[in-house]
């Protein structure tokens, strides 16, 4: 059977199909929106009738290969990992996902897993390996058949800033000052983010905590943390959120890294724990009926967290080191995915800025790659909210898996503040300070391209050169300042 042939025959695909039928009725939803993810990380797709959901559930969505590279063209005028004459795709809707959009009723959403065509000469029926939502899933479903069924649950910190558009004078304009903790900036801001609060309620995003941070505008919300590609899932849902909310107040949402020098960039630390066991619990976050399936307000709850050792307060089990020693030993390459365009290295060398500095982990050290934030999870901290978090879930999962196949060992803990020590002059290991330089590390590291399988890798190095290239390409208003006059 063809992968495609064995994702239809899923013996609890019709009855989800039938169960999105008497969703779509009960709700009176007319649109949907069939959604993939971009190598970006942007939403792409198309929005078809519900009328046709039956056929659609079957049969697929036809959409283009240049989708997955958001139909972009390098310097050079050329489309980006695909040629002119492409072959067309299917994109099939994985009906657990559906959810009524809470801003607009008649329209829900459904996201994708990608295949190559019925008629592709080459590979027809088989995954689409540059589905980065895809991708994750067959990653993670590998690792837990290869490691005794650890599974990967994460937890993000997406921080972004609402700012006022610019004019003439500035391209945008402060919304709050840039005080963190102030309950009276985050008061400031209240309308826009209770307004992002009952999108997120209503979309399965069990929300627990929010603050303003250090930067103008800059709000964080925290939602539950959960399985690896249900978080990306919301992580995705939650930008689309922000983005429908900032329409409605004439407002810009930006997750750009670094819009600030000298002050805190955008970060989206990742709290990443391997569990065993466990169940889902569908929890009711909007009563009844839940504007969408059930998957969608579900959380993996209970299990044992295989990183805590009940004999230590802080060290970590014997599984939560080899992870770690994974992970820094794959550091270099990790940070190309999770500090993906050339904005997010104003973040990493902003040192005293909270942003990673050193190549280490620590016990609450925020100057380190990796923190550990808590006896039971790990707090990777090279990445910002430009990832694309589907990439990132993958990526980690291949380092946990290299380091704990090799009992890795990441060393002690690393206590110093690491932005002193580079001041010093003490030598030390930094992680990559600009894109070309992670992407170099990325290019050598056998393991964590493996996170980027087929065609994937290839893309993702292609685009993110070509964005180098591009900035570099490119005389800024520094350049001028700094040499329009500097002779005689």
């Amino acid at each position: 059977m063809s992968d495609l042939d064995i994702y239809l025959n899923n013996p609890k695909r019709d009855e989800l199909i039938r169960q999105v039928r008497a969703k779509i009725d009960e709700l009176k939803v007319d649109y949907i929106y069939y959604q993939y993810i971009s190598i970006t990380g942007r939403v792409m797709g198309k929005a078809i009738p519900a009328l046709h959901w039956e056929r659609v559930a079957q049969e697929g969505m036809q959409t283009w290969l240049g989708g997955v590279t958001n139909v972009f063209a390098d310097r050079d005028g050329n489309l980006i990992g695909f040629a002119p004459n492409a072959s067309e795709l299917l994109a099939l809707p994985d009906p657990e996902t559906f959810c009524q959009l809470p801003w607009n009723k008649r329209i829900g959403r459904v996201f994708c897993t990608v295949f190559w065509s019925r008629e592709d000469p080459d590979r027809p029926e088989e995954h689409l390996d540059s589905d980065s939502r895809g991708n994750l899933m067959r990653i993670h479903r590998q690792f837990q058949e290869d490691h005794g069924g650890l599974q990967l649950r994460v937890g993000c910190e997406p921080e972004m800033l609402w700012l006022k558009p610019g004019d003439d004078q500035k391209p945008y304009y402060e919304t709050t000052k840039p005080y963190a903790y102030h309950i009276d900036q985050f008061e400031q801001l209240t309308d826009v983010w209770l307004r992002v609060y009952d999108y997120a309620v209503a979309m399965g995003l069990d929300i627990i905590q929010g603050d303003h941070e250090d930067a103008p505008g800059q709000i964080e919300l925290n939602w539950m943390f959960d399985d690896a590609l249900r978080t990306s899932d919301r992580l995705t849902t939650y930008r689309q959120i922000c983005a429908q909310v900032a329409r409605e107040f004439d407002l810009i949402a930006v997750f750009m890294s670094k819009p600030y020098m000298g002050m805190p960039a955008n970060g989206c630390h990742h709290n990443i724990s391997l569990w065993t066991g466990g169940e889902d619990s569908v929890q009711p976050l909007v009563g009844d009926p839940l504007p969408g399936m059930d998957e969608v307000f579900a959380y993996r709850q209970g299990g044992r967290n295989e990183f805590r050792d009940p004999g230590q307060v802080w060290q970590p089990a014997d599984i939560g080191r080899w992870a770690l020693g994974g992970m820094l030993q794959h550091l270099n390459a990790l940070v190309a995915i999770g500090s993906s365009t050339v904005n997010s290295y104003r973040r990493l060398n902003d040192t005293g800025m909270w942003a990673p500095v050193g190549a280490s982990w620590g016990l609450q050290n925020r100057s380190c790659a990796i923190r550990v934030s808590s006896p039971d999870r790990f707090e990777f901290r090279c990445v910002d909210s430009m990832v694309n978090p589907y990439l990132m879930q993958a990526a980690l999962l291949k380092a946990f898996d290299d380091g704990i196949r090799k009992q890795a060992d990441p060393g002690e803990p690393e206590e110093r503040n690491f932005a002193e020590v580079v001041a010093s002059g003490e030598a030390v290991e930094r992680i990559p300070t600009t894109l070309r330089d992670a992407l170099d590390a990325l290019a050598g590291d056998e393991v964590i391209k493996a996170a980027l399988p087929g065609h994937l890798y290839g893309i993702y190095d292609w685009y993110k050169r070509d964005e180098w290239n591009k900035f570099i390409w490119q005389v800024s208003d520094w350049d001028v300042k700094t040499y329009l006059d500097c002779l005689p």
